[in-house]
C-alpha cells in the first residue's frame, strides 16, 4: 500500500529541462543564457533545476547571494555562476574563493574584491551593475561607471568580464514598454565604452519574450524557467511543480456550523468538510481562503473558514467518494481540473513567483523526470 506523504511539492526535472530547451530555442544563437536558480530555485530546488538547466542548454546560473553560489559548488556544478546582488564585506573572500562571479557598482566594492583576490592569489571576475530605472543598486551616469572603471584599472586581481541592468516594468502595458525601450537605450550608452570583451545583458524572462532585440550577449531566464511567464509567448512554457496535501479527517456539519478561527465562515445548509493537512506554516497563504479552492478526486473543494497555521479545511459536499487519506492537489492538476500558482496569486492578491517560493521546511520535495 503506497502511502501519500502530508505534504509534498513534486517537481518536474524534466519540464525544466524542456523549457530551458525551448527559451534556447527562442533566442538568437548568438546570446548565451543564464538560468536564474535564486530562492532555492524558485522553490524548486537550486541544485536540481540548476542541472536540469545545463542539460537543457544553460551556458551559465545567476543567484542571489554568495551562499546560494557556494551551495551550487559544492555539489561539484562548475558552470560560471553570477551572484545577482552586490558584493559585501562579510561575503566578498568566500565568493572569490568559490570561483563565483561578483557585482559591482561601487569603487569601493572594487577594491573589496581585489583585497579578496590579493589575499587568495587570484583573480575575480566581476559584472558592472548598472541602474537604468529600478531604483536598486547599480551606477546611474558616466561619473558613476567612470569612478568604477577607474578603481578596476588599479586592481589587477579583479577581472571585468560582464555588465547589466535589470528591466523593472518589462511586462507592463504601452508606458511599461516604452520605459523598458527608455532603459535600453540607457544601458547602451552606458556600456558603449566597454571593451568588447564585456559581456552585456538585461533581458529578464519578460524581456526575453517580448524584445528579443534585446538580447545582447546573456539573457536571464528565470520565472519563464518554471514555465510562468510573465506575458504572453507563443514559447510552449510548462509548469513544474505540483504541491499535494492529504484529507486527514471528514464530518457532516449541520446547518448553522462555525468553521475554524473567528467563526468567519458560517455554513447556511449541512455540509461535509475535509481536512487538510497543510496550514500556513507550511506555505500556503492565508489570504486564499475567502476565494481559494483545491482539487479532490478531480473536482474543485472550496476552502471554507481561515486556513489555520497547520491544517485547512474544505467543503466536499459534492464530492461523495471522498475518502481520509485522499490526495488533495493545491497546485498542479488531477483529472480535468487544474490550479496552476498564476490562480492561487490572484487569491492571495500577490504574484507566481511568492506563491512558487513560499513552501515550508516541512514540506516534503519530490523529483520526478519523463526523459
Amino acid at each position: 500500500m503506497s502511502v501519500i506523504q502530508r505534504n509534498t511539492r513534486t517537481i518536474d526535472l524534466s519540464a525544466i529541462e524542456n523549457n530551458m530547451k525551448a527559451i534556447r530555442s527562442s533566442v538568437p544563437d548568438s546570446a548565451k543564457l543564464i538560468a536564474v536558480v535564486k530562492a532555492d530555485g524558485y522553490g524548486h530546488g537550486a541544485v536540481e533545476t540548476a542541472l536540469a538547466a545545463i542539460k537543457g542548454g544553460a551556458d551559465m546560473l545567476a543567484v542571489a547571494a554568495v551562499s546560494e553560489g557556494v551551495q551550487l559548488r559544492e555539489k561539484g556544478i562548475r558552470v560560471p555562476v553570477l551572484v545577482l546582488g552586490a558584493v559585501t564585506a562579510s561575503d566578498v573572500q568566500e565568493g572569490a574563493e568559490y570561483g563565483l562571479i561578483q557585482t559591482v557598482c561601487s569603487p569601493e566594492m572594487v577594491f573589496l574584491c581585489e583585497q579578496a583576490g590579493e589575499f587568495l592569489q587570484k583573480q575575480t571576475e566581476v559584472h558592472l551593475k548598472i541602474d537604468t530605472g529600478m531604483g536598486r543598486i547599480g551606477v546611474r551616469n558616466e561619473m558613476e561607471r567612470d569612478a568604477v572603471l577607474a578603481a578596476l584599472e588599479d586592481c589587477p586581481h579583479v577581472r571585468l568580464t560582464g555588465a547589466f541592468t535589470h528591466f523593472s516594468d518589462a511586462d507592463g502595458d504601452e508606458d511599461g514598454i516604452e520605459f523598458t525601450e527608455c532603459q535600453y537605450r540607457q544601458f547602451l550608452k552606458l556600456t558603449e565604452p566597454l571593451p568588447e570583451s564585456v559581456l552585456r545583458h538585461c533581458c529578464n524572462s519578460a524581456a526575453i519574450h517580448r524584445f528579443p532585440e534585446m538580447a545582447l550577449d546573456i539573457v536571464r531566464a528565470g520565472i519563464s524557467l518554471y514555465g510562468y511567464p510573465p506575458v504572453h509567448t507563443e514559447t510552449a512554457l510548462k509548469p513544474c511543480m505540483t504541491w499535494t496535501a492529504v484529507i486527514s479527517y471528514i464530518k457532516d456539519l449541520p446547518a448553522g456550523s462555525y468553521v475554524s478561527y473567528g467563526r468567519t465562515y458560517r455554513s447556511d445548509h449541512p455540509v461535509r468538510t475535509a481536512t487538510i493537512t497543510c496550514g500556513y506554516a507550511d506555505g500556503y497563504f492565508r489570504a486564499c481562503a475567502k476565494d481559494g479552492y483545491v482539487l479532490i478526486r478531480g473536482k474543485r473543494a472550496k476552502i471554507i473558514g481561515r486556513v489555520c497555521m497547520d491544517q485547512m479545511m474544505a467543503d466536499i459536499s459534492d464530492i461523495d467518494d471522498a475518502r481520509t487519506g485522499d490526495e488533495v492537489v493545491l497546485l498542479g492538476k488531477s483529472g480535468s481540473e487544474s490550479i496552476d500558482a498564476e490562480e492561487i496569486a490572484s487569491w492571495a492578491g500577490t504574484i507566481s513567483y511568492e506563491i512558487l517560493c513560499s513552501s515550508g521546511s516541512r514540506v516534503g520535495r519530490k523529483y520526478i523526470s519523463h526523459q
